[in-house]
């Protein structure tokens, strides 16, 4: 697992892929990347990133000019010329909730064509426990070889966060399980090439698996709590947002902030690999299941909010023009995968509304995709009603005489609802009063 011996495929040139990737080549590594996406590798050996990412077009750049990154179609051949096989590939659910892992079987299917031995195959895509066990190595192993004994596999779930990617990927702990000892330590001796910050060896590959999924389960269910809380507060005629802050400060507590839907790759798929393996195994995962359909709820529950603050004005959603801010996951990022903005626009669009929508990182296309109509931010401060999704930073700079009709519904708490009331502005939030 030295510079000198080590030739890396990665397997996904996408949010994480193409950063993992990347990083391995500027650490002097010879690093051959492998998508299905002809304009990804097109672009990949021009050393332009097809991922938004901070930092990374200028390391791509690098890693290509140095001749050690390219990309290809070719997985067979990428694995026969390597010796570590890494798979960074997606994981979705599929429209029963249930892991879909095309992408995983597609790849392991590759690297048995060109598996050899004393090979290394890392697993860092998301996938639900056991998968390595039921799923990958028995493809592995069609090459004719023993996982074990005449190659190793290892697993090490992805830790990033968008927008601050590289930094995380190069300082946050990173959780390594094997097949056996000798996997486990020779992917440790890989991933010190590229890291800072701790790494954890954990007893098995199932252990590895798990750690990530536990992790996104935890701040979905936080979250899933504050949201909860957020709804009763509205009843109550409580801000929420401020009784969180102040539970906050007992030393044990640790209350998320609410808002109007949980998305991203992670937060809003990975509860449900859990909660798969669990119903196999015929164990009940209530918890878990109530706080998905809670978070999955709330983008009904903020058009609902749209629908009410407009009666109070006096005024039908139907026909109503509707100005959305964000449609991107989270702020100041241009991911909009799992965004709660789709099904409320959905939701709106359904309740015969118009719907306009702006957001500075994403793409027309993808607001398009979501069937709105891409205008610019003073358009949707125009509209009959403005619902802020997403908390770029440029919204917090918004002012109440921006609201042009004098509806606001801010499902962030980064505006201060009093200044708004104060100038004749419904305000609404979530949890907020």
């Amino acid at each position: 697992m030295t510079k000198k011996n080590s030739k890396i495929t990665v397997f996904g040139l996408g949010h994480i892929g193409l950063p993992t990737a990347v990083l391995f080549a500027n650490s002097g590594l010879k690093v051959t990347g492998v998508d299905i996406n002809k304009e990804t590798i097109e672009l990949v050996n021009k050393g332009i990133s097809p991922v938004v990412e901070p930092g990374l077009d200028e390391l791509l750049n690098r890693a290509v000019l140095d001749g050690k990154l390219v990309a290809t179609e070719d997985g067979v051949a990428a694995s026969k010329s390597s010796n570590v096989m890494i798979v960074v590939v997606p994981t979705p659910v599929d429209k029963f909730k249930k892991s879909d892992l095309t992408a995983i079987k597609s790849a392991c299917q590759s690297i048995s064509k060109g598996l050899k031995i004393d090979d290394l195959v890392i697993i860092e895509s998301t996938i639900p426990p056991k998968t390595c066990e039921d799923v990958v190595i028995p493809i592995l192993e069609n090459s004719g070889l023993k996982a074990g004994e005449d190659f190793g596999v290892a697993c090490t779930p992805e830790r990033a966060l968008p927008n601050n990617t590289i930094y995380e990927m190069t300082h946050n702990a990173r959780v390594i399980g094997g097949i056996n000892k000798e996997s486990a330590d020779k992917a440790v001796l890989l991933y010190e090439n590229i890291t800072n910050g701790k790494i954890i060896k954990v007893k098995n590959l199932i252990t590895a698996e798990m750690v990530k999924l536990m992790e996104n389960t935890y701040r979905d269910t936080n979250i899933a709590l504050s949201n909860e809380l957020a709804m009763i507060c509205e009843e109550l005629g409580i801000d929420a947002v401020d009784a969180i802050d102040a539970a906050n400060h007992h030393p044990r507590v640790n209350i998320h902030i609410p808002g109007p839907g949980v998305g991203g790759h992670c937060l809003s798929i990975d509860p449900y690999f859990i909660v798969e393996m669990a119903e196999e195994k015929g164990v009940d995962s209530t918890l878990i299941k109530n706080a998905r359909n809670v978070n999955e709820k709330m983008p009904q529950h903020v058009a609902e909010m749209v629908e009410n603050t407009l009666k109070e004005a006096g005024k039908q959603i139907k026909k109503s023009k509707i100005g959305v801010l964000g449609v991107a996951y989270k702020g100041n990022v241009a991911d909009a995968r799992e965004t709660p903005a789709e099904p409320l626009i959905k939701l709106l669009k359904e309740k015969g509304a118009e719907v306009y929508a702006h957001d500075p990182y994403t793409s027309r296309d993808v607001i398009e995709s979501f069937d709105a109509k891409p205008v610019s931010m003073k358009d949707v401060l125009n509209s009959d009603i403005v619902v802020l999704i997403t908390d770029h930073g440029e919204y917090k700079n918004i002012t109440p005489d921006m609201i042009v009709n004098k509806l606001f519904i801010c499902t962030r708490p980064i505006l201060n609802p009093a200044k708004f009331k104060e100038k004749g502005v419904l305000f609404k939030g979530i949890g907020r009063i």
